[in-house]
């Protein structure tokens, strides 16, 4: 299996897992819907910018989360 499509597979898998999460989004704050909005968008953006790479969208997921959590402290 070539590297891009293990990428691009990890990618998939990152977002389903934080999509995942938003099964119980009725009894989450509005800090912890910020984070998982920001975490979905920040992996999406990370794999993006580094053409699918694995590294890329879980860096862009764990910036992207911390970004909206304290977005989401600020309201």
């Amino acid at each position: 299996m070539k590297a891009a499509t293990l990428s691009k597979f990890g990618a998939i898998g990152i977002l389903a897992l934080a999509m995942g999460g938003c099964s119980s989004w009725d009894s989450m704050s509005h800090r912890q819907k910020s984070t998982v909005t920001g975490a979905g968008l920040g992996g999406v953006a990370g794999a993006v910018v580094t053409g699918g790479g694995v590294l890329g969208t879980v860096g862009g997921a764990a910036i992207g989360g911390v970004i909206g959590d304290q977005v989401g402290k600020n309201k």
